[in-house]
């Protein structure tokens, strides 16, 4: 059984006036891993979701990932009402888009504004996909990640959610 790649850590990129960014170097692995079509020489393609208005980030997949939703999506009854949204957000209100030679995207103006990222992307990975985020809106995230670990008892264990059986927002 071959080792799937994820995609961790976190950092923070200088966004160029025509929206390129580089893209972190151990994002770019699991990227190249992800896209069944990439070979030595390639650029690695994968899949941007901006979502509807109340998304405040954006969601990148590896073409093989989106293909597991996309599948997901497909055995759905067709024409039904969570069918149709989950087209929406996830086929619609997406784009593919490729890693160049030197390691960047460009983040087209439309996402930019979405987001409100203007000079700097915030990069945060999240196992089988990765965020960008508007910095300052990932820092007042991971403020309300810290106001929520406060709350808990001094011997909370992080990993103890992990036990957690319903679906529950936190």
């Amino acid at each position: 059984m071959s080792r799937r790649l994820r995609f961790r850590g976190e950092s923070r990129h200088k966004v160029d006036t025509k929206g390129r960014v580089s893209i972190p170097a151990s994002f770019r692995r699991v990227l190249q891993a992800g896209d069944p079509d990439w070979t030595d020489g390639l650029n690695p393609n994968f899949v941007i979701v901006y979502g509807d208005r109340r998304r405040k980030y954006l969601e990148c997949y590896t073409i093989e990932e989106m293909e597991a939703v996309e599948d997901r999506i497909s055995a759905m009854k067709r024409g039904s009402q969570k069918r149709r949204i989950l087209e929406r957000l996830f086929l619609s209100q997406s784009m593919t888009t490729s890693v160049d030679e030197t390691g960047r995207i460009v983040l087209p103006a439309k996402l930019r504004d979405k987001i409100g990222i203007s000079k700097e992307a915030q990069f945060a990975g999240a196992a089988d996909t990765f965020q960008i985020w508007e910095p300052e809106t990932y820092e007042a995230e991971m403020e309300a990640t810290e106001e929520f670990l406060d709350e808990q008892d001094d011997d909370f264990d992080p990993l103890m959610l992990l036990d957690e059986d319903d679906e529950e927002d936190i």
